[in-house]
């Protein structure tokens, strides 16, 4: 479960697009921030995506992707010409395909190694799409098929692409929207696959050509309820709405922190969910938001502020250049179990906060705002600089992160650890197959 935003700079602060983005996997999927550079591929070679083999093609851009250790594709990336994609799970009528085919992840991926601009990668998607396929598990350890839609932009263009196996319809974004485990559009796209209609007419699903309505009309009942996605894009697209005009860096920051309660307590509920997700007990609460990334779409030089960590209201956004990536350093990739990646070693962090969330988030909040104020604007001054001198500041904003939160961590287990019998149940079991001990 995810939420994707987009602000076009029809509806920003300064007339530059920022995008946003929570991924939200199993809390022990470890994802991670990975650099991929510009290659060319000899004629005829394959390329090995998460299930199936696809034909490469000569030139792929450089990358930097936000990605589940063991797959291919990734959850939210960026390339060298100011691209970015989000996807999200959605959820259908129409079963998804259990069979290996792509996930939309590794889609996400081929079109920001492929594409230049969004209505390229749009089609580079389609084509994906209709030649091969979607479908195979899309989480590690567990069961979970699905369809995918994206968020497609760069600094001039966005567009929302909806898929129902290889049915498919896309919007061109104006100002605002924001996607999440539901199918959004209506009526209301610019393009779609020639047999949408007509297809939804033949299973029953719609009555005629002029009532059709894609989200009405394919959308299955169990996962888009329970996975409560409409509630959580009611709230991003009514902080858009509202923010429309002002949107900026640190509101898009703020709305993937969002909690629906002022006092929000993750133990309190099994079947609340935010944007800002946590695990807990039962089927509804299974996903946390594992990474989260805010791109600032300078058509010179885009910043990517990107966490590498979950539970974006316990991570710090880092800032990250395409050109500089190449000179990260990034720490190693994580697995499944703890291990001295960046995700792993923010999870002790965010799994004590979580013991007593309400008064051990006051114990660095303050100070987690203040660092990420200094890091957007260093980062902001940086516009002019070599790629050298940016590298080094990311590289340092990640080595201050990585000693600050070790503090904060020091600071949380000083706050008395409160316990529910459901929540606790829950991550004793998520921290046991981990390899984790969270000290109390």
């Amino acid at each position: 479960m995810c939420d994707t935003l987009i602000a076009t700079k029809l509806a920003t602060t300064n007339n530059i697009a920022v995008f946003g983005k929570n991924s939200d996997r199993p809390p022990n999927e470890g994802q991670h921030l990975a650099y991929f550079p510009a290659a060319t591929h000899a004629a005829g070679s394959s390329l090995k995506c998460t299930y199936i083999e696809i034909p490469q093609v000569q030139k792929t851009n450089a990358v930097l992707l936000s990605k589940p250790f063991w797959m291919w594709g990734a959850e939210i990336g960026v390339n060298e010409h100011g691209l970015v994609i989000g996807n999200e799970a959605v959820f259908s009528k129409i079963p998804a395909n259990k069979k290996p085919a792509l996930l939309g992840m590794d889609m996400l991926r081929a079109a920001l190694e492929r594409a230049n601009e969004p209505k390229e990668a749009l089609h580079i998607i389609i084509d994906l799409l209709e030649k091969y396929g979607q479908g195979g598990n899309c989480t590690q350890g567990e069961e979970l098929y699905y369809h995918n839609s994206f968020i497609i932009a760069n600094a001039d263009d966005a567009w929302v692409l909806e898929t129902v196996d290889k049915q498919w319809a896309a919007r061109q974004i104006k100002d605002v929207y924001s996607i999440s485990n539901c199918l959004t559009l209506g009526n209301n796209y610019d393009i779609a696959s020639p047999n949408l209609v007509d297809l939804a007419i033949q299973k029953g699903f719609s009555k005629s050509q002029g009532q059709f309505h894609l989200a009405k009309d394919y959308s299955d009942f169990i996962y888009t309820t329970f996975g409560k996605g409409r509630s959580r894009r009611e709230t991003t697209i009514c902080v858009l709405e509202e923010q429309k005009g002002k949107v900026s860096i640190e509101s898009m920051m703020a709305t993937l922190r969002s909690h629906k309660s002022e006092h929000f307590d993750p133990q309190s509920s099994i079947t609340e969910v935010d944007v800002c997700m946590h695990a807990g007990f039962g089927p509804i609460r299974v996903s946390q938001s594992t990474a989260s990334m805010v791109v600032y779409l300078d058509k010179t030089n885009p910043i990517i502020f990107a966490t590498g960590t979950s539970a974006p209201c316990t991570s710090i956004f880092k800032p990250f250049w395409m050109d500089a990536a190449s000179s990260l350093n990034l720490g190693i990739a994580p697995t499944s179990q703890t291990d001295s990646s960046l995700y792993w070693t923010h999870e002790k962090l965010h799994r004590a906060t979580l013991l007593n969330y309400p008064e051990r988030i006051k114990t660095y909040a303050a100070d987690r705002d203040e660092m990420e104020k200094r890091f957007i604007e260093g980062a902001l001054n940086l516009s002019e600089a070599s790629p050298k001198i940016r590298a080094d500041y990311s590289n340092q904003c990640l080595a201050e992160s990585l000693a600050t939160e070790a503090d904060w961590l020091k600071r949380v287990e000083t706050v008395p650890a409160r316990k529910t019998f459901l929540h606790s149940t829950a991550w004793n079991g998520f921290n046991k197959r981990a390899g984790m001990t969270v000290n109390v």
